[in-house]
């Protein structure tokens, strides 16, 4: 047998053996898909990461949202507080502006009933005088708060201590240290009588209705409605009541 006829029979033989081979499927590996498929899986694991990390952004800055819509609302409310008692003081201010003068009533306290006297002592006049100006005139309230205080440190026993008291608690009201005003509408109200006890009677039944206290609060106002019937006051007592 020739060379030719070697080469060609070699050939036939390579030929039919490499058939089954190429015909054969090649494995999914040898294609990559394997790999697509782990990389899509990669994906839709981090996508869906992703998003819990967004609801869980979302959910705390909702979260911290009604916080601070609480907040504002709290802050709402304690400044209208705070401006009602201011309007409370400047009422009271305009009260006093339109009084009658205290010269037209009796100068011995237990003759006054509840009106005003004066004092034989013209330093203690001054004092106290000078420490309503500073509420009257000057609008100065932090001056006032140490003028009465250190007008009831020197006089003790006036005849304005009532009053002393009434306007400190009304200072410390409107900036509600509402503990520093029921110590002074509390002697105010031992004060049987002084022409504020009434109103200071009201204000210890606001503070102790803010405290949650409701029973002192409704025996307070009970009280003002029952002993002073008809006035302004007994009408605000009555509207807490309601």
């Amino acid at each position: 047998m020739n060379s030719n006829t070697l080469r060609a029979l070699s050939l036939a033989l390579l030929v039919s053996a490499a058939a089954p081979v190429a015909a054969a499927p090649a494995p999914v590996t040898e294609l990559g898909s394997g790999s697509s498929v782990e990389r899509l899986e990669r994906m839709l694991a981090a996508r869906n990461q992703m998003q819990l990390d967004m609801q869980r952004q979302l959910d705390q800055m909702a979260g911290e949202l009604d916080q601070l819509r609480g907040t504002v609302e709290r802050n709402s409310y304690e400044l209208n507080q705070m401006l009602e008692r201011q309007r409370d003081l400047y009422r009271e201010i305009d009260t006093l502006r339109s009084a009658k003068p205290a010269a037209v009533v009796s100068t011995k306290p237990e003759e006054s009933g509840s009106k005003e006297s004066y004092s034989s002592n013209q330093s203690e006049n001054a004092q106290y005088d000078a420490a309503v100006n500073l509420i009257l005139k000057e609008k100065n309230y932090a001056g006032a708060t140490e003028a009465f205080n250190a007008f009831l440190t020197k006089y003790p026993k006036s005849i304005y201590k009532p009053n002393a008291h009434y306007w400190l608690g009304q200072l410390y009201f409107s900036k509600n240290d509402l503990a520093a005003a029921k110590q002074h509408f509390t002697a105010v109200s031992q004060a049987k009588k002084s022409s504020k006890r009434a109103d200071a009677m009201l204000k210890l039944g606001m503070i102790a209705e803010k405290a949650g206290d409701t029973a002192t609060a409704k025996s307070l106002f009970n009280s003002v409605v029952s002993e002073y019937p008809g006035t302004t006051t007994a009408k605000q007592a009555q509207k807490q009541l309601n």
